[in-house]
């Protein structure tokens, strides 16, 4: 091959690997966008501000709606069960969230800590079928109740659709603390715009409730 045809080819291969380290780049860059949005944030460790988040209605000091839900043992469960306990709500986006159910699998990890904070019950309401909420619960090994409201009947009462990354069809990352007497003691809404957050760690997330309650 003379030289002139070594030229004439270098521009053909050097456009195909140039092509190929730009499609490197912005699959990259869409992976690393995607896992930023889904994955659990990062411990909070020694936390020391309180965290941002919405706070919608009904809010502290509010009756807290009754509901009866279907959960994940397939049994009925209403709020009335936990009547003279502090129950915390979690409202959670469901299947599609995988770092919601890390959520729970923390909030179980530490819940002594919850219990000392005075938190007798964990309760969590998503919008899928029963049924599948049993196999992820039993795959995961999860003990904490899921409740299932596929129609958004409860989840509109506590308006916790409100504050998601997919609308209003589903929950997004709320938790709602009712006490003993059927009030609301604390809620924060941390699904909302423009963040987003489907995972909270649990020393911010006690650390925010010690924060709003003692005020």
């Amino acid at each position: 091959m003379n030289s002139a045809q070594s030229q004439s080819r270098r521009p053909g291969w050097f456009g195909w690997i140039t092509g190929l380290v730009i499609a490197g780049i912005v699959l990259a860059g869409l992976y690393s966008v995607f896992a930023t949005a889904n994955a659990p944030k990062p411990a909070a460790g020694d936390a020391t501000q309180q965290s941002s988040y919405d706070v919608g209605t009904p809010g502290i000091g509010q009756r807290a709606p009754a509901f009866t839900l279907t959960d994940n043992a397939g049994g009925n469960v209403s709020l009335t069960d936990y009547s003279g306990k502090n129950v915390l709500l979690f409202f959670q986006e469901g299947l599609a969230c995988e770092p919601c159910w890390t959520q729970i699998t923390s909030l179980e990890t530490d819940a002594a800590r919850l219990q000392a904070a005075g938190i007798d019950a964990v309760v969590s309401i998503t919008t899928d079928p029963a049924e599948q909420i049993a196999r992820k619960t039993t795959d995961m090994g999860l003990t904490t109740r899921v409740l299932s409201d596929p129609d958004l009947a409860t989840s509109k009462k506590y308006q916790a659709n409100e504050f998601g990354m997919m609308g209003t069809s589903t929950d997004g990352h709320s938790f709602i603390l009712v006490g003993p007497d059927g009030t609301i003691k604390w809620r924060a809404d941390y699904g909302g715009a423009p963040e987003y957050t489907m995972f909270v760690p649990v020393d911010q997330l006690l650390l925010d409730l010690k924060t709003d309650t003692k005020s």
